[in-house]
């Protein structure tokens, strides 16, 4: 099945304002639907469309760019004798599909943007890994948007629950709590999106079975094998400290900060000998990073410390996977027992994962904040997450607490809220509770992080 995604809005935009003048460029995990999203886009939107896979190797198709680029007419007839399909100027696009695997064909769209005949639409997978690019000027006739997993607003159109969505947002631009069937549908729904995520393997398998979890781990459990792979390939100078932080990702979020110890990693070790590692991890889009913000402003970045970071997993479904022993496939059972809360599970490592998650998809930047007290001996406020440039309001920050319980203290935001009063917009508590205001914090469920 073909999964209604936002990125189509995207494309479309891009395809009215462009005119041909611009090539698109979708980046994004491996296994997250680019390929399917963008042949659909074409399929409706032209008369016609090529899609080239790259990563099928087709000596063929690479001998035409190597031979024809200088030749345009020549390297159009040939793609379009080759792949059966009539290029029609102006109504047609060609598809480079896991450009990565042949980075000639993305030097070459400078030239055939500027030819004008067609539109292109580009997808890479670890496409700015430096290795990947190393050889090549990347064109400035080239538009560039991420894409990510399913977020909760598309998990539930995929269950088909429009309507849910829209009362969701109604009631948080009004600030009204949901009408208590109501939230707990949606909770429901929401604790779904967490065991299956939003990678659109395993969510189809679900809607397709009519909500049965069987099947879903194993496919979710490819994608990490498929992830590890990918790991294995990559050059052997920090590969190993790829491989570790990728395996320890659920331990770390276990954790009561959940922030990396580096020296509990490998005794001796620092943040610096890291920064490759999670620029790998993160510009592969395999895990969402987030850096202490040291003096939280607006311009979160300009104060950022990069030695300071917590790594989470770009997909939450595949954390749970991710966090039980490799070789132990879950069964349907136990994905009910955890939707229904029969079985213990650190609940505060999927709920603040899947957070960090939805903001990412969002587009928020991720930063967090610390405190310690030299009095007390230990931190005494840790903010979660921090976001900024609300479209409402600019030039304010919004401090968010993540609870996964419904007993909870506030003690750490409201010490932040003092502390940084003029600068704070609003301030946010993400709880497993309908939606309340208290003491001037508004907290939301888990589900409205869509309106944030």
């Amino acid at each position: 099945m073909v999964l209604k995604r936002k990125i189509y809005a995207k494309l479309l935009e891009w395809k009215e304002n462009s005119q041909g003048k611009k090539a698109i460029m979708v980046e994004g995990a491996r296994r997250i639907g680019k390929s399917t999203i963008v042949e659909e886009f074409a399929k409706k939107e032209y008369e016609s469309y090529i899609i080239i896979d790259f990563a099928k190797k087709d000596k063929n198709v690479e001998e035409f760019f190597n031979l024809y680029l200088n030749r345009l007419d020549d390297l159009f007839m040939m793609l379009g004798t080759y792949f059966s399909v009539k290029l029609i100027p102006r109504k047609s696009a060609i598809i480079f599909d896991e450009v990565q695997s042949f980075p000639q064909a993305r030097a070459a769209i400078k030239y055939l943007v500027a030819d004008g005949r067609y539109d292109y639409i580009e997808t890479g997978s670890l496409i700015s890994i430096k290795e990947n690019i190393q050889d090549i000027v990347i064109p400035s006739e080239e538009r560039s948007i991420n894409m990510y997993p399913l977020d909760f607003e598309e998990f539930a159109w995929a269950l088909g629950e429009e309507q849910l969505i829209d009362y969701i947002k109604n009631c948080f631009e009004k600030r009204e709590t949901l009408e208590r069937g109501m939230h707990n549908k949606a909770m429901h729904l929401f604790k779904q999106y967490i065991l299956v995520g939003g990678m659109p393997k395993p969510v189809s398998l679900f809607v397709e079975s009519g909500k049965d979890f069987t099947g879903v781990d194993a496919e979710k459990r490819d994608i990490l094998k498929l992830y590890r792979n990918d790991i294995m390939k990559i050059k052997a100078q920090y590969r190993s400290k790829v491989l570790a932080i990728y395996d320890q990702i659920p331990g770390l979020l276990s954790q009561h900060e959940k922030r990396v110890v580096f020296k509990n990693i490998q005794e001796g070790s620092y943040a610096e000998q890291y920064s490759e590692t999670f620029f790998w991890l993160s510009d592969s889009m395999i895990s969402n990073e987030c850096f202490l913000c040291s003096d939280p402003n607006v311009g979160l970045s300009m104060y950022e410390d990069r030695s300071y970071v917590k790594c989470y997993m770009g997909d939450t479904g595949l954390l749970l996977s991710h966090a039980f022993d490799e070789n132990e496939l879950l069964e349907s059972e136990i994905y009910r027992q955890i939707l229904n809360d029969k079985l213990s599970l650190n609940e505060g490592m999927l709920y603040e994962n899947v957070i960090a998650q939805m903001l990412v998809a969002n587009g928020h930047k991720l930063y967090f904040y610390t405190h310690y007290s030299e009095e007390k001996h230990r931190n005494d406020i840790e903010i979660d997450f921090i976001i900024s440039n609300n479209s409402k309001l600019k030039y304010k920050m919004f401090p968010i607490e993540v609870k996964s319980g419904k007993r909870y203290t506030t003690n750490s935001l409201t010490r932040f809220k003092e502390k940084y009063k003029a600068r704070i917009g609003e301030a946010y508590i993400i709880h497993p509770r309908n939606l309340l205001i208290k003491e001037d914090i508004l907290c939301i469920p888990p589900y409205m992080t869509i309106c944030l």
